[in-house]
């Protein structure tokens, strides 16, 4: 779909600066984890959108979602003025744990080998990571849930270990240490 100007010219759709929310730019974000880059999608291209929608699927409180994400980002935004896209990029890249410990045995006996973590595992961990520390933090508490999660996702981002998820990554990482 392209846009109609004035005089009747078809704009070229990659000309087009789609901002997220109409308000962020996805131009000066940069993944700086070289093994992440190509797991987190920040760069312009023709599936670019205004808002994330998926067409009627997986609707669930899916308007609260995104508000949800939109007040984190405003708050985000305010307390650091940095944009809030490279904040997200930088919590999910300093919260996914490098290294795990999974269960090896057979006949019976169980013991634990330490093994790296896939790149898409790093993302999905940390992403999981994070939502789980804010809504802890969000329960029975007076702060709302935009808010727990702006805070998680700036301590994660500098690396704070107020954080959550940089302490669930930390202790991962020692048990996996541990069983070397």
């Amino acid at each position: 779909m392209a846009d109609v100007h004035e005089a009747g010219v078809v704009a070229d759709p990659s000309q087009i600066d789609v901002k997220l929310f109409n308000r962020w730019s996805f131009d000066d974000v940069q993944v700086n984890d070289i093994s992440l880059a190509d797991y987190i999608g920040v760069v312009a291209s023709k599936h670019a959108t205004y808002v994330p929608h998926t067409a009627g699927r997986n609707n669930g409180k899916k308007l609260m979602a995104v508000r949800i994400i939109k007040h984190a980002m405003e708050i985000i935004h305010l307390l650091t003025d940095l944009n809030p896209i490279q904040v997200i990029v930088d919590a999910v890249i300093n919260s996914g744990p490098r290294e795990d410990a999974t269960r090896i045995g057979s006949a019976g006996v169980v013991r634990r080998q330490a093994v790296d973590i896939s790149p898409l595992r790093r993302v999905n961990q940390a992403i999981y990571l994070l939502t789980t520390g804010a809504r802890e933090a969000a329960f029975r508490n007076i702060k709302t849930i935009a808010e727990c999660l702006a805070d998680e996702l700036i301590n994660a981002a500098k690396g704070s270990s107020n954080s959550y998820a940089i302490k669930k990554k930390d202790e991962i990482e020692r048990v996996a240490k541990a069983n070397r």
